[in-house]
């Protein structure tokens, strides 16, 4: 026969864990790929980029739809009358002798200058200017020969104003000024 066993004190029983089985030691294996993981990001920025111009598509839509009709005029502005269209200006090159050859090299295409024709300021005669804000078309290389009678610019002016450097050109010095 035997002895009933005693019922386990609270301090006598064992610690927790202490009836897990015992470890062993864990195979090696090739480690997890996840499939099309470097492409989600891709097509999760397209997914993004073609909500978004759905979207604009969307608002743009709207606001044709909801634009003014015909008959309704523009929103929110009185009407004005239209501006008079003036005929285009006709442009065309006009080479012109500069008097002073180290301004001319100071030049360089795309310049704006205004010109300026001086009529003998030493015995009081005046300045005036011929053309404004003409644009340098080119500016040639100086010849050697030609030091002391000035430099050649090429100015792409109006052709009133080109005819107005013509002539002042045949009675008074020129000089030019950058804008």
């Amino acid at each position: 026969m035997s002895l009933p066993t005693p019922p386990l004190s609270p301090s006598s029983q064992r610690p927790p864990g202490a009836d897990a089985p015992a470890t062993c030691e864990v195979p090696h294996f090739a480690p997890v790929r996840v499939r099309g993981g470097r492409h989600q990001l891709q097509r999760l920025v397209r997914s993004r980029r073609r909500a978004l111009a759905a979207g604009l598509a969307v608002t743009a839509a709207a606001l044709v739809a909801a634009g003014p009709r015909s008959g309704d005029g523009a929103r929110g502005h009185p009407v004005a009358d239209p501006v008079p269209k003036r005929p285009a200006v006709e442009m065309v090159v006009a080479p012109v002798r500069i008097a002073d050859a180290a301004t001319v090299r100071l030049l360089r295409p795309g310049d704006r200058v205004d010109v300026i024709a001086a009529q003998e300021t030493a015995t009081g005669g005046d300045a005036r200017v011929v053309a404004r804000g003409a644009r340098v078309t080119k500016v040639p290389e100086p010849l050697e020969s030609a030091t002391d009678s000035g430099a050649l610019v090429v100015l792409s002016v109006p052709r009133t104003t080109a005819a107005r450097l013509a002539g002042a050109s045949a009675t008074a010095r020129l000089a030019v000024t950058l804008c």
